[in-house]
């Protein structure tokens, strides 16, 4: 939670750049702005867009869910007016003229299949899995609640922001990942193949978890608002969105990014991740 502490002061920042208001996009003219990034922050931008464009019928809004990878190298390059990433950017990143601006925070849930009668992992339970120091169920001990047989490890691609921040928190890297997991693009398609399989295990944003699957308690705590906020849920990191660096934004790109940050665009966050103001 500390990096996410250093997100969030980077948000003051930028908050004093763009003010924080609920302007008005200028003038009655049709006006797009491209976003395009993270799998994981586009549900959360998707809702952003159906409301904003509720309150704003002439700005219209594309979104391309590309991973956080694409967000960062797209913002760069102005293919996006905004990129989204799921991930921290790393200096080098931030260091090519970009502007990280954090508007939620988002837990990341492991998640089972709906028979698995497992409850509770720890986190080094999980890091012993996802490298493969534990190939089965039953290795778990009393954790496995009687659950055997072989564990499915399911992780996402590289360039994914998910996997990104999911193996920085556990303190592994590609190299360490367990040879067989099976690797799969985008947050449906893990959460698809988790509740297809019952011997499967997988991560997926908390904001994204449905009836399909069921959670996992790491070190006793569910990843819920009330444990994301206290940090008793460790598994966590910054939904941002980016913009270039010196490069002023278009009035309606700025008023957009001030909306998600004001009252109305993070009432939305609070829906299903945990708000930055």
């Amino acid at each position: 939670m500390k990096r996410i502490a250093i997100c969030l002061m980077i948000l003051g920042i930028a908050g004093l750049a763009f003010g924080f208001g609920n302007r008005e996009s200028q003038g009655g003219e049709a006006v797009t702005i491209s976003v395009g990034g993270s799998t994981s922050v586009t549900p959360l931008m998707e809702l952003f867009q159906a409301e904003y464009s509720r309150l704003h019928p002439n700005v219209n809004i594309t979104i391309s869910g590309t991973g956080s990878g694409d967000g960062i190298t797209g913002s760069a390059s102005g293919m996006y007016d905004i990129g989204m990433s799921s991930r921290e950017l790393r200096p080098a990143e931030i260091g090519t003229g970009l502007e990280p601006i954090v508007v939620a925070i988002d837990g990341i849930a492991l998640i089972i299949n709906s028979s698995n009668p497992m409850a509770n992992l720890s986190m080094d339970q999980v890091r012993s899995i996802y490298t493969g120091s534990i190939t089965r169920w039953e290795q778990l001990g009393a954790a496995a609640n009687g659950k055997t047989g072989g564990i499915a490890v399911i992780s996402r691609e590289p360039g994914s922001g998910t996997r990104g921040a999911f193996q920085e928190i556990l303190n592994f890297t590609d190299a360490n990942l367990v040879g067989n997991a099976v690797i799969l693009d985008g947050t449906g398609a893990i959460r698809s193949a988790v509740s297809q399989n019952p011997d499967a295990i997988g991560y997926i944003s908390s904001g994204s978890v449905d009836a399909s699957v069921k959670t996992l308690n790491i070190d006793g705590a569910a990843p819920t608002e009330a444990n994301l906020v206290s940090g008793s849920y460790a598994i966590a990191r910054p939904f941002i969105l980016i913009i270039r660096r010196g490069v002023t934004p278009s009035p309606a790109t700025r008023a957009f990014l001030d909306w998600t940050l004001g009252p109305q665009g993070q009432a939305i966050v609070g829906r299903s991740w945990v708000r930055v103001n």
